[in-house]
C-alpha cells in the first residue's frame, strides 16, 4: 500500500519544486513515486542525436538500463495502475497534474489563486505573495506556507489515499 495525494495550480506556481523539495526530504525514510502530467505534450525527455532519443524516434516502446537507473520511454499514454506497478513497492505517490484522479490535493500558489482549481482541492500551499483577504477561500480548506515543506509532509501523511 502506499499513500497518494495529488499538487495542482497554474504553470509556474512552484508545484515542482514543493515535489522536489517534499521528495528530497522524504527519500531517506521512504520510496517515492512520482507521476507528472504534460499536457502540452512539451517535455523533453532525452537529447536529440543520443541512443535513446534516435530509439524513441523509431516508434518504438524504449527502456535505458544502468547500474543506477532505469528509464522509460512510451508513445502510449499509460494508466495510472500501469505506472504503480512499473515503479514497483512505493510508500508515497506524488502526483504532479492530473486533476480527473481522485486523489487528495493541494493547489499550489504563488502571487496569485486561480479559484478554478479550489472545488477539487482539499489544501491550498501559498507563499506570502498571496493576500488572502482577496479571496473567498472555502472553510474546509487546508491553508498551509508553501515554504514549509515539513508542514506539506505532515499534511500528506495524515491526508494522502492508500492505493
Amino acid at each position: 500500500m502506499a499513500l497518494a495525494v495529488a499538487f495542482t495550480g497554474i504553470s509556474n506556481s512552484g508545484k515542482t519544486t514543493i515535489i522536489e523539495k517534499i521528495s528530497t526530504i522524504l527519500k531517506d525514510k521512504y520510496k517515492i513515486g512520482i507521476i507528472k502530467h504534460d499536457p502540452k505534450d512539451k517535455a523533453i525527455f532525452d537529447k536529440e542525436g543520443k541512443d535513446s532519443f534516435r530509439f524513441f524516434e523509431t516508434g518504438a516502446e524504449v527502456a535505458v538500463v544502468s547500474p543506477t537507473r532505469t528509464t522509460y520511454f512510451s508513445h502510449r499514454q499509460k494508466e495510472l495502475e500501469e505506472l504503480v506497478l512499473m515503479f514497483g513497492d512505493i510508500d508515497i505517490l506524488l502526483v504532479e497534474g492530473l486533476k480527473n484522479l481522485p486523489f487528495p490535493r493541494i493547489c499550489v500558489a504563488r502571487g496569485e489563486i486561480d479559484e478554478s482549481y479550489l472545488g477539487f482541492s482539499e489544501a491550498l500551499a501559498i507563499d506570502e505573495s498571496i493576500d488572502r483577504s482577496k479571496y473567498d477561500l472555502p472553510q474546509t480548506l487546508d491553508i498551509m506556507d508553501l515554504n514549509d515543506p515539513q508542514t506539506i509532509i505532515e499534511w500528506i501523511l495524515q491526508n494522502g489515499k492508500e492505493i
